[in-house]
Order: structure tokens, then sequence, then C-alpha cells
């Protein structure tokens, strides 16, 4: 059986444990662009994200003998909740590795998802570490591994997206954005539009720090990544999957990546303008409209909404890489005269009215004319930065511009 079949399978079997999500139009994205944009709203799931089609397809579709041994998985997201939903739902035993650095507030959504079904175990720092033991785990227990994206079962699932698209919106769509972590979601959007809607461009969206599909398509062959930024956590993946790469490299026409700090400033405008709560993932579709927006202009474009499962304890790095971004948070190390009133003047003479110092670290030191500080700076005009560093300069203030030194960045900020 083909994978389109196996969708349209896979939507049947689901129609009794999820609603389709809707697909609404966005009055103010449609007038900035000029297009008319539509969001799939995947993040309206119970469980917050479209990871709970795959899930529950490929666990639906293991034999009563399968499914009485039980399942593993590893995740520290999304996927993870949709297993857990999947096992309560059909009463199936399911442990889930997690990595120990998982916020607590995760952990507790898993368990509240899958009460007694489920069995967390925190494993290692990283999601590999969690990964190789629940393979290992599988393996030595006879047990079901639940792949997050490199599985045909779980890519059906995702396909259903695509299905949805198709049924609620009769007239031709243009473009479609779909976020890449693994491929799961993309390879089976792709394969569904590629047999009913050929003509529409299947626009893939990764984070800048995490190309993974792009690189392995670019390079002909699926080589994981050295190192990945990991902040999109839901579309961050040092691998795609076999299946995925193999799929995508045919069905997508383009794939876009975008800065995280892009991203970031995403999520707070729908949060502010819509109302909206957005994971980093999530937002990727919306961010990568300004990257095309003189080919969507006139156009009907669709925007997938990947999920909403953000961490609260996040924001306050959302905001700064997003003020980073956006060229109005400046960091320096300056050489400050010890002098009595040298506070005074930088801050009177050389920052304007608006600008706000958010960061500030200084410790004086005996018998010496200059002490450096590290100094952060909110503007709230990008191009006021060129006027401080000409005042620091014109009244001898010796500093060091730090945002483009990124180890000396992430060592005294990150």
């Amino acid at each position: 059986m083909n994978l389109f079949d196996e969708a349209v399978i896979a939507q049947q079997q689901l129609q009794s444990v999820i609603s389709p999500t809707p697909l609404l139009e966005n009055s103010i994205l449609s007038e900035e662009f000029a297009a008319t944009i539509l969001l799939k709203r995947e993040d309206l799931h119970k469980v917050r994200s479209y990871k709970i089609r795959g899930a529950f397809n490929k666990i639906n579709s293991l034999t009563p003998s399968e499914k009485e041994q039980g399942i593993v998985c590893a995740s520290a997201g999304n996927h993870a909740q949709g297993v857990a939903f999947s096992c309560n739902m059909l009463q199936i035993k399911g442990k889930i590795y997690m990595p120990k650095t998982t916020p607590k507030q995760k952990i507790k959504q898993v368990q509240l998802f899958g009460k007694s079904y489920i069995e967390i175990e925190l494993i290692g720092d990283t999601f590999d570490d969690a990964y190789a033991k629940a393979v290992t785990d599988a393996k030595e227990a006879n047990k079901i591994f639940i792949h997050p994206f490199n599985d045909y079962k779980v890519i059906a699932g995702q396909a259903t997206v695509g299905l949805e698209i198709l049924e609620s919106h009769k007239e031709p769509i243009d473009f479609i954005f779909v976020p890449i972590g693994g491929g799961g979601l993309s390879a089976g959007l792709s394969t569904v539009f590629e047999k009913l809607s050929p003509n529409t461009k299947i626009i893939g969206v990764e984070p800048e720090g995490a190309p993974t599909m792009k690189t392995a398509i670019a390079a002909g062959n699926n080589a994981p990544l050295a190192s990945i930024d990991k902040f999109v956590d839901g579309a961050a993946v040092k691998q795609v999957g076999d299946l995925t790469f193999e799929i995508c490299k045919n069905y997508l026409d383009d794939i876009i990546l975008v800065p995280e700090g892009k991203v970031c400033t995403t999520i707070l405008r729908l949060y502010n303008e819509e109302a909206m709560v957005v994971e980093p993932a999530g937002a990727l579709t919306i961010a990568a409209l300004d990257f095309y927006k003189d080919k969507i202009k006139g156009k009907t474009v669709v925007c997938i909404v990947s999920g909403s499962n953000n961490d609260i304890e996040r924001t306050a790095e959302i905001k700064e890489r997003s003020l980073l971004y956006e060229g109005l948070m400046h960091y320096f190390i300056i050489q400050f005269p010890q002098r009595p009133g040298s506070l005074k003047e930088f801050v009177s003479e050389i920052l304007g009215p608006e600008d706000d110092i958010t960061y500030f670290q200084f410790t004086k030191k005996n018998n010496r004319e200059s002490a450096p500080v590290v100094v952060g700076l909110e503007l709230k005009n990008k191009n006021d930065i060129h006027a401080i560093k000409s005042k620091m300069t014109e009244r001898g203030f010796q500093y060091n511009y730090i945002n483009e030194k990124q180890d000396l960045f992430n060592q005294l900020i990150g």
C-alpha cells in the first residue's frame, strides 16, 4: 500500500480521537503581504500539536500481541505527549524516556495525558541519550519503538493534515509552508499535495541553526549535522529520517532557513496581536513569509501552525533573542574612566532619552585609570546605535562591541 492510501486510512482511524483543526484566514497577515494567508491551527489539538496524529496512527496499527508487549519512545516534547495520550486512549502500557534536562512542566504534562498507562524515565542530559536508551530498552524487552518521524505509519498520520486542508478549502492553494524537524509532517503533507494538488508549491521551513533537511538534500545524502542550535526544539534535529529524506527531496519545491531571532519576534507578535501562544516551531512558517513576500503577493498561502507547547520560563530568552535580531539590544565591554561622574556622563551625554541600560556588570579596580564594564542597552530605534558608538569614541570611552563576537557573547551574556 502506498503512503497516500495509508494517509486516507489514517484519517478514518483518527476520526474518533481528534477533531479536524480549523483553517482560518488571518486578516492582519493577509493585509501585510497582500495575499490570502490561511493558518492551519494544529496548535488547537488536545495535546497542542499535530504529533498526536502520527503517534496514534502508529500505536493503533500494532497487532494485539504487540500492544500487549507495550511500547517505548524517546522525546522531550510534543511526540511524548502524543504517545502518552495514545497509550491512555488505547489502554496500552508505554515507557517514555526523556532527558534529565526536560522542564518539569513538560514532564508533568506528559504524565497528565498518559495517566497510569505510561512510565517516564529521565536519562542523560540530551535527547540523544534518551533516544539511545529507549532503542536499547525496546530491543531488550521486545517492545515496539515508536519513532517520532522515521516510520511510514507516523508519516501517514501526519499526512492527514494535508487531507484536512484540501477538504476544507476547495479553491486552489498556491503555496503551503510547512515546518521541518525530522521531516514526518513535510513528507506526509507533500505526498498528499503531490497527489491531490500538484500545482501547489510546498515550501519547507527550518531554523537557521538547524538546516538539516536542506543540507541533506543539497549534499545528496542524509548525513547528520555535527552541531545544531536547539532553540527551536520542535524542529531541531541533527539528522532527518531516511524515509522522510527520500520523500522530501522529491516533493519539496524549496526550503527556507529562518533565523531564530526572527522566530522569536514572530512569537511575540502573534501573542500581542492575535493572543496566540505558539512554540518556536509553531511560529516558523509565519516567520518565513517575509522571505517569500514578493512571490506570494496576490496568492493563496497556507501556513502550518504546528504547536503551542511553549514553556513560560523561556519568555525572557525569547524577548532577548527577538531584540537582538531586530537590532534593538546591544552589548559592550566599555572601559569606564575611574573618576567620579563618568557613569553620569555616559548616561546623560551618550545615551538618548529613550535608551535603557538593561545589563550592567562592574567591579571597581584599585590603582587603575579605567575599569571594564559589561553594559547591555535596549534601544527604541535600531539606527540609534551608530550615534552611541560615535559619541563613545568622541568622548574617549574605549569599547568592545560583543554582539558580533559570538564566543565572547555566550561566555559573558548567554
